[in-house]
């Protein structure tokens, strides 16, 4: 749009969903269970039901003292004009223009922590995803050419994960499907229970994302450092997504599904070139024990199926470039999160120390080749 010859493909842009969102579309046998978006200033993304706190405690026992600080009366000026006209979805359109986005695949924001609470009823979960899955349709229909949907499938029960991706593929055209990346239930991602989701997944050739979000009531990464946003944050979202890229690629999943696409979004890149090394290394030394179905090395995996999105000023992805190419890195504004670089992102991006064409690639081929779109 407004970067000369560089096409912008957000791959993780997020909305803000409106408060009552579960309560206006949920089945109306859940009515009684759907959570409340809180609106005490803006931006804000937490949950509640009948007024006790949902899916996000640790987050929520450090507000006093998050609000304290500089970057939160900046965003609080930032988002104003946004949330004053209600985060629809022309207010979306409006802001990619802004920033120079030409297309962007739409994640959540309170619906991160939709399905964070442990042990929670599957048919909840379900009806949870369905929800948000029907609302955020309506939203992308404002421009469907610019507004791709990114669908929410519950992990607490494969098999309605797998009806909703077939509803979301078939009735919707969303472009992907997400999930986080924390464990449920005692479940790895490698776990057999999970395979018909990556078969579905593969059949109907459509992307998986995971996408975290600090504070989970789920077993996270960084919840030793209790109520600390910021150790909990520098955490949280890496190491995470390390743990779920260990699983696919070193746990067999890839191997067993050769045309599945999966992206590591908003967890950085800069992590990739050594648990690549690790996995490698690791798998020479006891891959005959424990990795006896895998038939290549998990960094050929990793190299033929999954992407990562790079923050718009993380340097360090020089280095990534370096040691796998620039073939699997894929751009995410972040909009309109706390720590977003919006309205600058896609300048910011463009004056990293790499080569205008790995910048093409990143803004937009590699982007487009995770969602199935045209280069």
């Amino acid at each position: 749009m407004a970067h000369g010859a560089f096409k912008v493909l957000d791959s993780d842009i997020h909305i803000i969903e409106p408060p009552d969102l579960w309560p206006r579309y949920i089945d109306p046998a859940f009515r009684d269970q759907a959570p409340v978006g809180l609106t005490e200033d803006e931006g804000d993304l937490r949950l509640a039901l009948h007024g006790k706190p949902w899916g996000r405690i640790a987050i929520d026992a450090d507000r006093s003292k998050r609000r304290q600080g500089r970057n939160y009366a900046l965003n609080q000026k930032r988002w104003r004009p946004f949330a004053e006209r209600g985060w629809t979805s022309k207010v979306q359109l409006e802001a990619m223009d802004i920033e120079g986005i030409d297309v962007a695949v739409v994640y959540p924001s309170r619906g991160l922590f939709a399905l964070t609470i442990p042990d929670m009823d599957p048919r909840l979960a379900a009806a949870m995803a369905r929800a948000y899955n029907d609302w955020l349709y309506e939203f992308c229909q404002e421009n469907p050419e610019r507004l791709l949907g990114a669908g929410m499938i519950s992990p607490f029960d494969v098999n309605d994960a797998v009806a909703e991706t077939r509803r979301c593929v078939r009735e919707f055209g969303f472009r992907a499907m997400f999930l986080r990346p924390n464990e449920v239930n005692g479940r790895n991602w490698h776990d057999p229970y999970y395979e018909p989701l990556w078969a579905a997944l593969e059949e109907l050739e459509v992307p998986l994302g995971f996408h975290e979000g600090s504070g989970s009531q789920l077993r996270q990464v960084g919840e030793q450092f209790g109520a600390n946003t910021m150790l909990k944050h520098i955490y949280s979202h890496p190491v995470e997504q390390m743990l779920t890229a260990g699983a696919f690629c070193a746990g067999g999943i890839l191997e067993r599904h050769p045309r599945l696409r999966v992206a590591f979004l908003e967890g950085n890149c800069g992590w990739v070139p050594f648990l690549l090394w690790r996995m490698d290394e690791h798998w020479e030394w006891l891959g005959d024990i424990y990795a006896r179905e895998l038939t290549m090395a998990p960094s050929a995996y990793f190299k033929r199926q999954c992407f990562v999105s790079v923050e718009c000023d993380e340097e360090p992805v020089k280095h990534v470039i370096d040691a796998i190419g620039d073939d699997r890195i894929v751009f995410s504004t972040d909009f309109p999160h706390g720590d977003s670089k919006f309205p600058r992102a896609v300048e910011s991006f463009l004056s990293l120390p790499i080569s205008e064409e790995s910048k093409r690639k990143i803004l937009w081929d590699n982007c487009a080749a995770y969602y199935g779109l045209p280069s």
